[in-house]
C-alpha cells in the first residue's frame, strides 16, 4: 500500500464525491441514530450512566497491572493457558505455535478487531491454514478480500444486490437479494466449517478480573459455535479490555448494545472462563488466552491521553463523525477508523506516519459528546497534532520557528497589525484576479476550498467610528 497519508488523501478524493456511496452510509447511519436515541431513554439517567462508565474504565486502566494479574491468575486456576504478547509479531507467533501443536488445518473465527490489528488472517493463510470468518459481515468482506468497513458493521457499505452477486460468484448460491435468504446461504456454508474446524478463535468485548472470565457479546450466535465446537479455543484480547468486577457488566453490556447497534441488549452474551470442566456437555478441550499489548502500555504511560484506552469499541463516534460519513471506513487505511482510530492509531502504529488522521476531523466535538465512556476525543486529536509538530517537547521545526518570530512582533504592535490587515485586503484583491491560475500562490488550498474574505472593517476601526 502507498504511504498512509497518500493513501488517505487519494481515497478521500475518490470516495467523497461518490453520492451513491454517501447515500448508502448516511441512510444506514440515520436509521441507527433514531433507534439509538430511543434506547438511551430506557436508562433512568443516561449522563449518570456515562459518568459511572467513565469512572469504572478510568479505575481499570489506572490499575491495569493489578487487574491483569488477577485476571490471569483466575483463568490459569481453571486450566486456561495464558500468553502475554508484547507486540503483533509475538502474538502471531504464539497463535501459529498453538495451531502447529494441534496439527490444525481449518480455523473458524468470530469477530475480533484485535486479529485485524495484527493481520492474523494473512499470517495464518500464508502458513497454509484455511481461515473462515463466521460473523456474517466479516464473512462477506472476507469473500470480497477487503478489510472491515466499520468497527461494528463490517459490510455497511454494501447493498443487498452486491451481496447477492458476491454469493453467486463465490458460493454459487444466491436465490434472491432478500436478507433472510442471503443469511441462509451464509449459514449453510458456515455450518460445514464449524464441524470441520480444529481451532476456534475469538476476540473479547470485556475481560473480568474478579472472576477471570471473557465476555463476548454478539447477535448471531456464531461466537458460541466458534467456542463450543472446535476442540481448541483461542481468545485474542487487548489488555485494555479489563473490567474490575463482574457486576460492571450490568452497565457495560446494555451500554455497548445501545451505542453499538441501537438494541436494549444484544441477543447473545456469553462468559468463558476456561476449557471444558468435568460434567460440562460442550466447550473446548483446550483454551488459550493471548493478552495483547502492542503499544497499549506506551499509551498508558501518556497521562494526557490515557483515557482513550477506555474505548469499548461501540463505534458510536464513527456514526456521528461528519468526516467518516463522507469518506467511509476504508479511506483511513487502518483497522480503527473514525475519531477513535484517529486518536489511537498514531500511538499504535507511529505518530509521524499516521499524524494525518488527526487532521481528518472537523473538531465539531460530536464524537466526545456521544462517547459512552466520555473519552475526550476531539481534544486528543488536537493533542496529536501538537505532538506531531514537536511542540510538546518544546522543539518546533525550523519553519515554525521562523513563522512565530515573524508573527510575534506584528501581533504585539497595533500599528503593524493594522498595516498587515490592510496588506491582507490588498492581497485578497490580487488573489481574486489570479485565483486558480499559475500565479495563484494559494493554489494547493484553493483547489478544494474558498479562502474566507477579510472583513472590510476591523473591530478597532469600527470602535473608533462610534467612540472617538
Amino acid at each position: 500500500m502507498s504511504p498512509p497519508a497518500i493513501h488517505f488523501n487519494a481515497a478521500a478524493r475518490r470516495v467523497a464525491p461518490d453520492l451513491r456511496h454517501r447515500g448508502i452510509i448516511q441512510t444506514a447511519m440515520g436509521k441507527y441514530e433514531t433507534v439509538r436515541d430511543l434506547r438511551k431513554l430506557w436508562f433512568q439517567d443516561w449522563q449518570g450512566a456515562r459518568n459511572l462508565a467513565a469512572r469504572t474504565k478510568f479505575e481499570a486502566v489506572n490499575h491495569l497491572d493489578k487487574h491483569l494479574a488477577e485476571f490471569a491468575k483466575m483463568l490459569e486456576a481453571r486450566g486456561t493457558k495464558v500468553h502475554w504478547a508484547s507486540n503483533a509479531e509475538q502474538a502471531r507467533d504464539i497463535i501459529l505455535g498453538i495451531l502447529r501443536e494441534q496439527n490444525a488445518k481449518v480455523i473458524v473465527k468470530s469477530k475480533a478487531m484485535t486479529s485485524e490489528e495484527i493481520h492474523l488472517n494473512d499470517a495464518m493463510e500464508q502458513s497454509g491454514y484455511e481461515v473462515v470468518e463466521s460473523d456474517l459481515g466479516e464473512y462477506i468482506v472476507q469473500l470480497r478480500e477487503e478489510p472491515p468497513y466499520h468497527l461494528v458493521f463490517p459490510a455497511m457499505h454494501l447493498t443487498r444486490g452486491e451481496i447477492k452477486d458476491l454469493f453467486q460468484k463465490k458460493l454459487n448460491d444466491a436465490p434472491s437479494d432478500d436478507p433472510e435468504a442471503l443469511t441462509m446461504v451464509a449459514r449453510r456454508a458456515l455450518r460445514k466449517k464449524y464441524l470441520q474446524a480444529d481451532v476456534g478463535i475469538t476476540g473479547a468485548n470485556f475481560a473480568i478480573a474478579e472472576t477471570g472470565m471473557i465476555s463476548i457479546t454478539e447477535n448471531e450466535g456464531n461466537a458460541r459455535l466458534t467456542a463450543a465446537l472446535p476442540k481448541t479455543m483461542i481468545t485474542l484480547v487487548g489488555i485494555e479490555k479489563v473490567l474490575p468486577r463482574l457486576e460492571d457488566l450490568a452497565l457495560f453490556l446494555p451500554m455497548l448494545a445501545v451505542m453499538g447497534t441501537g438494541q436494549a441488549l444484544t441477543c447473545y452474551n456469553t462468559m468463558y472462563g476456561g476449557p471444558r470442566q468435568p460434567g460440562e456437555p460442550d466447550g473446548p478441550e483446550e483454551y488459550h488466552v493471548v493478552l495483547l499489548d502492542n503499544q497499549r502500555t506506551t499509551l498508558l504511560a501518556d497521562a494526557e491521553q490515557r483515557d482513550s484506552l477506555g474505548c469499548i469499541r461501540c463505534g458510536a463516534c464513527l456514526n456521528v463523525c461528519p468526516i467518516f460519513r463522507n469518506v467511509g471506513g476504508h479511506t483511513y487505511g487502518t483497522v480503527y477508523g473514525g475519531p477513535i482510530g484517529s486518536v489511537i492509531t498514531p500511538h499504535l502504529r507511529g505518530l509521524q506516519d499516521w499524524k494525518h488522521l488527526s487532521y481528518a476531523s472537523s473538531l465539531c466535538g460530536a464524537c466526545t459528546e456521544t462517547c459512552p465512556v466520555k473519552i475526550d476525543l476531539h481534544h486528543h486529536l488536537l493533542q496529536n497534532r501538537r505532538n506531531a509538530s514537536g511542540l510538546k517537547t518544546g522543539k518546533p521545526i525550523w519553519w515554525q520557528k521562523i513563522a512565530f518570530k515573524l508573527f510575534a512582533p506584528v501581533a504585539n504592535r497595533p500599528a503593524l497589525w493594522s498595516l498587515a490587515t490592510q496588506l491582507g485586503r490588498c492581497g485578497q484583491m490580487f488573489h481574486g484576479l489570479v485565483k486558480g491560475g499559475a500565479l495563484d500562490p494559494a493554489q494547493a488550498w484553493t483547489k478544494t476550498r474558498e479562502v474566507p474574505p477579510l472583513a472590510k472593517q476591523s473591530f478597532r476601526e469600527w470602535w473608533k467610528e462610534r467612540e472617538p
